[in-house]
């Protein structure tokens, strides 16, 4: 098994590799909450969509199925009930209002959900803390005998 930049694990590393090391890890880091907020927008997107196509098909039914549903209804009404013709056309229109108020129903459902969402917010809010937490990190501080190994070890490499 090997590190990221390829050396052993159990090795000593230098201080080069392990910033190397991190900034790798950092970056990747990056690339990956952009990513889960490309994914968190897209989720967005497609409610809005699932939203206006529901919107859109609200008012097709109501404007395409008014002229032959009120005729085929209002008749229907006319044959089983005897009532008045006009009395007919009402009952019909009213439940082609209520479909439609239906769909119309669905539609507002949908674009609350997709306006609650916060997936680009939380990623943005993640990344600020994750920037937060980097930019308070401190150092370890290092006793005399470490510092001196540290010498000895760049003395040695020179």
């Amino acid at each position: 098994m090997s590190a990221p930049d390829g050396s052993p694990v159990g090795a000593e590393r230098s201080i080069g590799q392990l910033f190397a090391s991190a900034t790798t890890e950092m970056s990747a880091l990056v690339h990956d909450e952009i990513a889960l907020a490309k994914a968190q927008l897209k989720h967005d997107v497609k409610r809005g969509a699932v939203s206006g196509g529901a919107f859109s098909v609200a008012g097709a039914v109501l404007i395409f199925s008014l002229p032959m549903l009120n005729f085929a209804l209002a008749y229907g009404i006319r044959t089983w009930s005897h009532w008045n013709l006009a009395v007919c056309f009402v009952l019909s229109f009213a439940a082609n209002v209520l479909v439609a108020g239906l769909l119309a129903l669905i539609g507002v459902v949908f674009a609350k959900k997709a306006k609650k969402s916060q997936g680009p917010q939380k990623v943005a809010a993640s990344m600020k803390e994750t920037a937060g937490v980097l930019q308070n990190a401190k150092p370890h501080p290092r006793n005399e005998r470490v510092e001196d190994a540290v010498a000895a070890v760049a003395r040695s490499s020179s």
